[in-house]
């Protein structure tokens, strides 16, 4: 449960330090006091939305630090994952808030994301507020409240796979079944494009050895007149006319003429015959060059109309070979499974006809849970209404079947009958703004039941009623403080008598800056706070010997059975 909240510079909290005890808690004040912004503050450590609007006005930044005791089993676990120990059973959460927009969230002084915030604290608390019983308005959540008196989300998980696959089944079955003009378009063009590309004969890394040859032939006259010239250098341009080649062997006959009389020579002469050797394998490199320059300058034409032929197919199916070919590939598969598509779509057809009956066997399966849990919440929350100073109201749920959806094959809406003899209608028809308040307080007595959340907050639910209902609604907030920790914000007086604790949220002002205080009341505060409720400013005896007579009332409750 919540043990402690720290607030600091929020709106117009400069500091805070609130201990909350088990139990009923409530917090009283006058409008505009700072209940809200307890809220609200509640709400950060939570993982909401927050705006750096909440920071109090000349601050940096804003933070909220709260500290929990008697974690759920399953909080504990999931702190596990995370990889977050709770020591001896105490979880520390703070968020800090600064003028720039950034958050900085806590868990037992280890860093975490909004997102880890928000998945951990959503099971420590709940809270409940003016807009839950306005939702009571809209039909398509009753389904909801019933999913959760009946711990249906195993049930539900499972049909909702099993829908899934029917739909997925069913989209690739209707995408099979096309027209079959189109059928016969695509395959038509599937054809052309596959012709078109195997017989391109496309090679990766062709272009780029085209342009090559292209750069060589269109340049061949240079190049063959540089071949020629470095040939004639190595090998002679004719009969009298001399190359490297032929100089080197002479200077090696000479040397070898004279080697007899000077052995030096003879190793200098091998070494310029092996000379001459290389040079007239070079020549004859040179000579085959020459021999691609000219044929080069003949496949000029040719060279270009491929290489036009690559860049057209490039501009419908790619710009490298590597795409084009992939395009080729994707062609193939795609023509494929059209010729194939009429013993698939019969696959597909069989394979729907169970998942359809899959789905529906699920779908029953949660019908009766849904069925069963409906009569019950119909039963406890009618008595809860009686309790609630509702008698004569009739509260049923009616269902409708439905073709099987997303979230089952029915819908359920709570009818009531305010009057009796009256058949029962659709809530959002009839319900005033205080019996939707009462219906949603019966709704959340039962569900707390099934609910391990520890500390449920009630921010205003009473909003529409007074008297004796009041005092009724007050009484069921104190039983559902037996089990768990209930925070209560009410401006109401018979409400406020019920809690356990009290706790005045109080607005001063120095002249220049406003501030709001969170103060614990003992039983002359509760008195004369209750007496304020009741009487406004001006509190006499005979106020406060009443608000006094209402919290020994309301203690004795605990004595009843009610």
């Amino acid at each position: 449960m919540l043990v402690n909240l720290v607030i600091d510079n929020i709106a117009v909290i400069e500091h805070t330090d609130i201990d909350f005890s088990a139990g009923f808690n409530v917090m009283t004040g006058e409008t505009g006091a700072g209940k809200s912004i307890v809220i609200d503050s509640i709400n950060a450590i939570l993982g909401e939305r927050t705006s750096r609007e909440l920071i109090r006005h000349g601050a940096e930044r804003a933070s909220v630090t709260a500290v929990f005791d008697r974690i759920p089993s399953g909080v504990s676990a999931r702190l596990e994952e995370y990889g977050i120990e709770a020591e001896e059973s105490e979880l520390i959460i703070s968020r800090v808030i600064s003028s720039e927009g950034k958050n900085k969230c806590h868990i037992n002084g280890r860093p975490v994301t909004v997102s880890v915030l928000r998945d951990i604290a959503g099971d420590l608390i709940n809270i409940h507020g003016q807009h839950d019983s306005q939702s009571l308005l809209d039909s398509e959540k009753h389904i909801r409240f019933i999913d959760a008196y009946a711990q249906n989300s195993d049930i539900l998980d499972q049909y909702r796979a099993a829908y899934r696959n029917y739909c997925t089944i069913r989209r690739e079955l209707s995408r099979l079944k096309m027209d079959e003009q189109e059928k016969q378009r695509r395959t038509e063009l599937l054809e052309y494009q596959i012709k078109e590309l195997e017989e391109a004969g496309i090679v990766p890394g062709e272009r780029d050895r085209l342009e090559e040859r292209r750069k060589l032939a269109q340049n061949a006259q240079k190049v063959t007149e540089a071949a020629r010239q470095a040939y004639a250098a190595l090998s002679g341009d004719g009969e009298e006319g001399f190359g490297a080649r032929d100089l080197l062997l002479r200077a090696a006959q000479a040397l070898t003429g004279a080697a007899p009389y000077y052995q030096a020579y003879n190793a200098l002469a091998q070494k310029l015959e092996e000379l001459s050797y290389l040079l007239e394998e070079y020549a004859g490199e040179i000579h085959s060059g020459l021999e691609n320059a000219d044929s080069g300058a003949d496949e000029l034409e040719g060279i270009e109309a491929r290489l036009d032929e690559l860049y057209r197919l490039s501009l419908k199916y790619g710009d490298t070979e590597e795409e084009m070919l992939a395009h080729l590939e994707r062609s193939r598969a795609e023509l494929e499974n059209i010729v194939s598509s009429d013993e698939r779509a019969q696959e597909l057809a069989s394979l729907l006809v169970g998942a359809r009956e899959q789905v529906l066997a699920a779908a029953v399966q949660l019908t009766q849970s849904r069925t069963a849990a409906a009569d019950q919440l119909s039963e406890q929350v009618q008595e809860s209404l009686t309790q609630l100073d509702m008698p004569n109201t009739r509260f049923v749920v009616h269902r409708t079947e439905t073709p099987a959806g997303s979230n089952g094959a029915e819908t359920m809406e709570f009818y009531i009958s305010a009057n009796p003899g009256e058949p029962p209608r659709p809530l959002s028809k009839i319900a005033s703004g205080g019996e939707l308040s009462r219906i949603m307080l019966a709704l959340k007595n039962v569900l707390s039941a099934q609910d391990d959340v520890p500390t449920l907050i009630f921010d205003e639910i009473d909003t529409g009623v007074s008297g004796r209902a009041a005092q009724k609604i007050g009484r069921m907030m104190r039983r559902v403080a037996r089990g768990h920790q209930v925070i209560c914000v009410t401006h109401l007086a018979p409400i406020a008598a019920m809690g356990d604790a009290h706790l005045l949220i109080e607005k001063r002002s120095d002249g220049q800056r406003t501030y709001t205080k969170v103060i614990p009341l003992d039983f002359e505060g509760r008195k004369h706070e209750l007496a304020r409720i009741t009487g406004g400013d001006q509190i006499t005896r005979l106020q406060l010997d009443n608000a006094e007579e209402m919290i020994k009332s309301a203690q004795a409750i605990d004595k009843q059975d009610f």
